[in-house]
């Protein structure tokens, strides 16, 4: 909690990079003030994503030191010169400053760089796990191309990125067939996914309920040498295969890779589907939460390659869990 005597809070975060269990700390530290074009959160939830333990071992280097946790939900408490449309006592979710703070997300407060209203009935666990998976999905789909005239393989469906795209292709139109394990397999199937299993056998399980080779493939999974058997369902064209994870084996076989795409063509899609979410029409799994000082028992869930859904901090109480 914060320290009202004090003006200190606490926060999970590194001072060098490394492995996240020997480099990652809670602290107290002073609390931020937001700068221009920013406000500050009391944080009620924060999500948790392999891309932390990434930013930990030195992806996308600066500054140090620096916080965990890209995604948040909160009441505003303080707002930056320039900011004119949200106003403290406001719920909003979205992304932390991650890149020019000290801290972010796993603290008692954040400053954040870009909020969305939390919109009415939207619990704020499930918005804090909206940012990451929603950016992600979309983004790899606009760029496939949301056309509902193709089929879309979604590879690793049972991710929390994998299944926000399975949601976001079939509300685009898209027919979808998705890879996952048994714990999302029904849950995929009920919206309207055909699903197989990953491992021995995948093309032909594929091609077998596409007749034929798909149009599209995304590729939401681990690393796990999947590439190759995903070229062959999209008819061997590694041009219509698209990576968030595996840039190695991109490279080899052509296939496409999130950091050689065109990062402008863009667009916001956290309102939308926080209204969709309110609405009960759209989810991204959470598989556990944890108070802020169990962070380690997150990590170690996390890395563990079982999560089987967004994991995510509660730092404290900052108000009402819903709308």
């Amino acid at each position: 909690m914060t320290d009202p005597m004090t003006d200190t809070m606490r926060t999970v975060r590194f001072h060098e990079y490394g492995d996240p269990a020997d480099v990652l700390r809670l602290e107290t530290t002073p609390i931020p003030d937001p700068g221009p074009g920013r406000v500050r959160v009391v944080v009620h939830a924060c999500g948790l994503a392999p891309a932390d333990w990434a930013l930990c071992r030195g992806l996308f280097p600066g500054e140090l030191p620096r916080g965990i946790g890209c995604d948040v939900s909160g009441t505003v408490d303080a707002i930056g010169e320039d900011v004119t449309d949200t106003a403290v006592g406001e719920l909003v979710f979205g992304t932390t400053d991650w890149k020019n703070c000290p801290t972010a997300g796993a603290a008692d407060r954040a400053i954040m760089d870009r909020w969305v209203r939390v919109p009415e009935g939207l619990d704020l666990v499930q918005a804090a796990a909206l940012p990451m998976a929603v950016d992600t999905a979309y983004a790899h789909l606009h760029w496939l191309g949301f056309d509902p005239e193709k089929t879309v393989l979604v590879h690793g469906a049972g991710s929390t990125i994998g299944f926000a795209a399975v949601e976001i292709a079939l509300l685009r139109g898209m027919r979808v067939i998705a890879t996952a394990g048994e714990t999302y397999a029904q849950r995929l199937r009920d919206l309207g996914a055909a699903v197989t299993s990953y491992g021995d056998g995948m093309v032909d399980r594929v091609a077998a309920i596409n007749r034929g080779p798909v149009d599209l493939v995304l590729d939401t999974a681990p690393v796990g040498g999947a590439l190759p058997d995903l070229v062959r369902i999209a008819g061997g064209d590694p041009k219509r295969v698209l990576t968030i994870a595996d840039f190695a084996a991109a490279a080899e076989l052509g296939v496409r890779d999130t950091f050689h795409e065109d990062m402008t063509q863009r667009v916001e899609p956290l309102p939308e589907f926080a209204q969709l979410a309110a609405d009960g029409r759209f989810a991204v799994p959470v598989a556990r939460t944890f108070p802020l000082d169990q962070w380690k028992a997150a990590l170690e869930i996390s890395q563990s390659g079982h999560a089987r859904g967004k994991l995510l901090l509660l730092p404290g109480d900052s108000g009402p869990a819903a709308r």
